[in-house]
């Protein structure tokens, strides 16, 4: 049984250093390290923009026009999941496609309310002065409560994962490699690979300002 790469090495790294930072930013909080909270923040501001932009220049497994479908084709194909069981997928599937898309709008809402969030005491994101104490206080609520949906995401995802293991059909793996057994893919396609130092130049390009305006005064202050 031959294989099939289907994950460029970006998204792969992507993937687990969000994931490996979405823990160290809850660790934070429930600890109160808010200095390393903030600068946890900012090292996944800088991967989530890559990520976005990303989506558009990057691999075709990556770009956002490969796998987010025409909700009808999502209705068909949760369909047909339900009446035929799982078959991979040569990316993300219509269902996970939206899956992303939820959590990459929840994560930059998450980072974009801490920016004005403060805990009125200690610590208090870089533009809460450009704000009201109000609309502060509000973007604090929202900075809470949205993590409680992007916990609940995070769980969905998790559990998609797992029934499609128990289906037969071995995601996880292809994360870690990259690679899936071509007889477990359902469309067969020839999938252009972007060159990695397209993405080293795109990592570069948004890391250097956010690192220079937040990343290194919030390190500088630990």
């Amino acid at each position: 049984m031959t294989h099939a790469k289907v994950w460029d090495l970006p998204i792969r790294l992507f993937h687990w250093l969000m994931v490996t930072l979405l823990g160290l930013l809850w660790w934070s909080a429930e600890t109160g390290e808010m200095q390393w909270h903030q600068v946890f923040a900012y090292s996944l501001m800088a991967l989530l923009l890559f990520r976005v932009f990303w989506g558009f220049v990057g691999s075709d497994t990556a770009r956002f026009a490969h796998f987010l479908h025409h909700p009808l084709t999502v209705v068909e194909y949760a369909k047909k999941t339900v009446s035929k069981g799982v078959k991979g997928h040569h990316g993300h599937n219509p269902l996970g496609g939206y899956m992303v898309l939820a959590l990459l709008l929840c994560l930059a809402l998450q980072l974009i309310s801490g920016l004005f969030a403060t805990d009125e005491v200690f610590t208090e994101g870089p533009l809460v002065s450009m704000v009201s104490s109000d609309t502060a206080s509000w973007m604090t609520w929202l900075h809470k409560r949205n993590f409680d949906l992007l916990l609940i995401l995070a769980a969905v995802h998790v559990l998609a994962v797992v029934w499609h293991l128990l289906k037969g059909d071995k995601l996880l793996g292809a994360m870690v490699t990259g690679r899936r057994h071509r007889d477990d893919i359902e469309v067969k396609l020839d999938i252009r690979f972007a060159p990695l130092w397209k993405a080293a130049i795109l990592l570069v390009l948004v890391a250097l300002p956010i690192g220079y305006l937040l990343l290194w005064p919030a390190i500088q202050a630990l």
